[in-house]
């Protein structure tokens, strides 16, 4: 293909089978990212397997908890309830459903796969890894919770909802950074706010966070690998 027929660098190209553009402008590098989140997520999920290391993660936990619960402030404790609200499912689906539809009415089949890749990749390991662990929740929160407590769900979703909202609705370059930055920020406010309210140990939003990462920024470059395999040389 000549110099003269291949888009600029920073221009999200088009010519992919009626794709609307590529997810990514540097698929290496964000899938170096996806594999090293999927390593501190794999980290940490063995760490807290192995009674030692529990232990040791228990105890850590347990420091960190009894210094930081009894701060408290009541316009951040209004803000860590907001935000409770928006990594719940009652706020999540609803979003998820309406993300989903107009993706597939605009046929953006890329980010359509990407979305939901993203959503299947992360939401069933939720329920079984907290049915695995059952890691009883801290002693004492501003928040009823029933399910586990390792990994934090709210830190999963909020990182899957966040970073794959930022890669499916904005085209790649350098005008998205602004937004990777912001939705990274999201993702680490949603976790602060569970450990704030005491309804989440720190290594299981820590957990979380590594998990939900991973599975958007992984979805995203595998959709990516593949749309870029079938497109012609």
């Amino acid at each position: 293909m000549s110099s003269a027929s291949t888009p600029p660098a920073s221009v999200p190209s088009t010519g992919h089978r009626g794709i609307e553009h590529l997810l990514l402008d540097d698929h290496r590098w964000a899938e170096r990212i996806a594999i090293l989140l999927w390593a501190i997520a794999g980290f940490s999920f063995v760490a807290m397997a192995i009674p030692a290391t529990r232990e040791v993660l228990a105890g850590f936990d347990e420091w960190f908890y009894d210094v930081t619960y009894p701060i408290k402030w009541g316009p951040l404790t209004a803000i860590s309830n907001g935000m409770a609200f928006l990594g719940s499912a009652t706020f999540v689906w609803p979003l998820r459903i309406v993300v989903t539809t107009v993706l597939a009415v605009q046929k953006r089949r890329a980010a359509l796969s990407a979305w939901l890749l993203a959503i299947i990749l992360s939401e069933p390991l939720i329920g079984l890894l907290k049915a695995a662990y059952g890691r009883p929740r801290p002693p004492i929160a501003l928040v009823e919770e029933t399910t586990g407590s390792f990994p934090s769900g709210h830190a999963v979703a909020g990182a899957v909802v966040a970073i794959s909202l930022v890669i499916v609705l904005v085209q790649p370059g350098p005008a998205r950074r602004n937004l990777e930055i912001a939705a990274a920020g999201f993702t680490v406010l949603m976790a602060g706010t569970r450990v704030y309210l005491g309804a989440h140990w720190l290594t299981d939003v820590f957990g979380g966070v590594a998990l939900g990462a991973a599975c958007a920024i992984g979805a995203a470059t595998i959709v990516h690998r593949v749309i870029r395999a079938r497109s012609p040389g």
